[in-house]
């Protein structure tokens, strides 16, 4: 990253929503393989119909993707919003503004789920599907095969 850091960065920086680590390549395969984990987890909940597990489950693998990406940069986050945005600062050039929404979407879903037990069979295939796209998507910025 360049001396250049966005006012999004600083400001999270400032706040100690972000924090700077050495970044560790063990991690980001752990966070991948968290992610690998709830996204076949979340495709059993979705043929079980259990709408409001496969959400949280499909949520919770772009969130571990998410965390690889960001750790492959030295930053760790300290809340669900911080991370989505700066996965938005770091790879805007990377990843596709509408994977970033659907990322977005998903946090929206989880917590609709989780808090206000309100979800939907749609909401979970919509998660589902583009948690599976979300993770394709970090392994091949990652440079992970497998």
């Amino acid at each position: 990253m360049g001396a250049e850091m966005s006012f999004e960065l600083t400001q999270l920086l400032r706040e100690r929503k972000l924090i700077r680590i050495k970044p560790d390549r063990k991690l980001v395969i752990k966070e991948i393989n968290g992610a690998e984990s709830d996204l076949d987890t979340a495709k059993g909940s979705l043929g079980d119909q259990n709408f409001k597990w496969a959400t949280v489950q499909g949520y919770y693998s772009m969130f571990h993707s998410a965390r690889a990406l960001l750790y492959s940069k030295g930053f760790r986050e300290k809340s669900h919003r911080a991370i989505l945005t700066a996965i938005r600062e770091l790879f805007r050039n990377k990843i596709d503004l509408s994977l970033l929404d659907s990322f977005s979407d998903a946090m929206d879903l989880r917590e609709a789920a989780d808090y206000g037990l309100t979800y939907s069979e749609t909401g979970a295939v919509d998660v589902v599907k583009n948690a599976e796209k979300f993770l394709v998507k970090a392994k091949e910025i990652l440079k992970i095969t497998k």
